[in-house]
């Protein structure tokens, strides 16, 4: 039958963890059962929702501090019968967390599918091994770039960022986020730009650059615009998908008749995962759910910058799109924001070869401009790679040395 296990951690009043459970595992399944006559409680056996652990915590003084008193702090986790709900992450998340999310202080920081349920996601269409194999890139960790003050700018303009871009040596290139369609850069218009010029630089330095392209526009128009790219023969899609909806991604993502990758950007998930107290566990709303929901990259706040995650909340996005997750595709992780040149080390340290280095200002904030900035973050990769330090390697480097002059770093972290 499958079920799914969800975990909250929750900071009760009451000083009842065993209550509190009880009352949510029954008042989101069959809402009573002591009181039920023997045949309803054979009958609705199957609905009843089931308490797994109760596990209390030591208390976090920060938050007894903000009540004024103590609050009983635990994890609990209960089973759903997967028979109660469709098999769709809309009726999963309503399930699970719908109601409850108003009920004080509580969070969803995991869920655990059963193998029969997960089946119903098949996840990334591409994942990590499909994007390296289409890249040709196998030993190292992608670089990718983005659009900087795209707003009010034309066709041109964006050619020639582009161009920089890639003539730097990155792997990807993405729009910024709050890049819609619009008369001076129509999405149209920026996929065919962004194929030829791509093409010109692939032929001029052998190295092959990606695009993805906003895609934006009414939820009704989504999945003809992305067909429609596909049809134009488009590298990428990037996608707010928090804006839009998990269910939304996972429409796109299964569509055989878009056939692209797609990037989900974390834009608006900072009201559902910044609260200690509240809203869902990053490593899972940014991590295990956009997998499952078919993100091929998913980008978050790095710990490094200044819209920062602390680090084991960012290693746990990590976690959650590259483990083991019953035969769903790997998703990239992409470390994202106060990115630049000397932090390389320590961004493979902590994400491995298996993610993408993604920056904005540490590439076109470059004092020589983004085509140096792009090789600046080439040559750190390129010095990890070889065991040698970016000191070392910028000796004879000079766009990685004026990179360490303006930012520093170099030191694993």
């Amino acid at each position: 039958m499958g079920e799914l296990i969800a975990t909250y951690l929750v900071h009760d009043r009451k000083s009842d963890l065993s209550a509190k459970a009880e009352g949510i595992a029954l008042g989101l399944t069959v809402g009573s059962w002591t009181d039920l006559p023997e045949l309803k409680q054979k009958q609705l056996e199957k609905h009843k929702g089931r308490v797994v652990e109760v596990r209390e915590l030591s208390d976090d003084e920060r938050v007894n501090g903000w009540f004024g008193h103590r609050r009983t702090r635990g994890l609990i986790r209960i089973a759903y019968p997967a028979v109660n709900f469709s098999h769709d992450l809309p009726a999963i998340l309503t399930t699970v967390f719908g109601k409850l999310s108003l009920d004080g202080e509580i969070k969803l920081v995991d869920l655990e599918f059963s193998p029969d349920l997960l089946k119903a996601f098949p996840g990334p269409g591409f994942g990590i091994r499909g994007i390296r194999e289409k890249l040709g890139v196998h030993d190292r960790p992608l670089v990718m770039s983005i659009f900087k003050a795209v707003l009010g700018r034309d066709s041109e303009d964006f050619a020639d960022q582009l161009r920089r871009q890639a003539l730097g040596g990155v792997d990807l290139v993405k729009d910024d986020e709050i890049l819609f369609d619009n008369p001076l850069t129509p999405f149209e218009e920026r996929i065919r730009i962004a194929l030829k010029v791509l093409a010109e630089t692939e032929a001029e330095t052998g190295h092959r650059t990606w695009y993805a392209v906003n895609l934006t526009g009414r939820t009704r128009e989504l999945r003809d615009r992305a067909r429609r790219a596909a049809e134009l023969g488009a590298h990428a899609l990037l996608f707010n998908v928090f804006a839009y909806g998990l269910d939304v991604l996972q429409e796109l993502a299964e569509d055989p008749e878009i056939p692209v990758p797609i990037m989900a950007h974390p834009a608006f998930s900072g009201a559902f995962v910044s609260s200690p107290l509240y809203g869902v566990k990053a490593s899972l709303l940014l991590g295990k759910l956009l997998r499952i929901a078919g993100a091929d990259w998913v980008l978050f706040p790095s710990p490094y910058g200044s819209v920062a995650l602390e680090r084991e909340e960012a290693l746990g996005i990590s976690r959650g799109l590259t483990g083991s997750l019953d035969g769903i595709r790997e998703s990239f992780p992409v470390p994202s924001a106060g990115i630049h040149p000397g932090l390389v080390p320590r961004l493979i340290d902590d994400f491995g070869i298996d993610s993408v280095i993604n920056a904005g200002g540490g590439v076109h904030g470059h004092p020589e401009g983004a085509e140096a900035g792009g090789r600046a973050f080439r040559q750190a990769v390129d010095a990890v790679r070889r065991g040698i330090s970016l000191e070392e390697a910028a000796a004879g480097h000079p766009e990685l040395a004026e990179a360490l002059r303006k930012w520093g770093g170099g030191k694993r972290g």
